[in-house]
């Protein structure tokens, strides 16, 4: 079996442990979800130029690392009204950068992906995503979230955790 291969088996079966049940729904769920809304960085049209307008106090975040990790960010605004989020969860990457996904039709902020990899380099960020002593840019992009969030076992968690 191939490094590539087992990778990706790892992955699933990290995937499928969570959600409803450990379906194997969710699992390609939640590994299809946020490579579909990274992809939208590359349409100019879905990513934010200015953080949008009506964004929560409080958002599920979804780290993106060798294991997926759920926690939240606390939402305020930094002196020049770019967003400032502190994250609240069990695991931060050193480098990376933060994601704000909207929903294109109600344009409402759904939560926040915190990926460790390379940022993009030709959009603006619209903030910070600060977990501990580190601090990374924060970019935006809006999706078609029912194309991207399964109904039954929702990209970043039950509704709930949102509040």
């Amino acid at each position: 079996m191939t490094r590539p291969t087992l990778s990706f088996l790892l992955l699933l079966a990290t995937g499928c442990g969570r959600g409803t049940g450990g379906s194997p729904t969710c699992g390609i769920a939640l590994l299809a979800g946020p490579g579909l809304i990274t992809s939208q960085l590359s349409n100019a049209r879905d990513v934010l130029t200015d953080p949008p307008r009506g964004i929560p106090d409080s958002l599920p975040a979804l780290v993106i690392q060798k294991s997926n990790d759920r926690g939240a960010v606390i939402v305020g605004r930094d002196a020049e009204g770019k967003v400032s989020m502190q994250f609240r969860g069990p695991a931060f990457p050193a480098q990376g950068y933060g994601l704000l996904v909207v929903d294109d039709t109600s344009q409402r902020a759904m939560g926040v992906l915190i990926l460790d990899q390379e940022e993009p380099k030709r959009h603006p960020a619209i903030g910070t995503v600060i977990g501990g002593s580190t601090a990374l840019n924060l970019y935006g992009v809006l999706v078609d979230w029912a194309s991207v969030s399964n109904p039954r076992c929702p990209l970043f968690g039950p509704a709930s955790q949102t509040s």
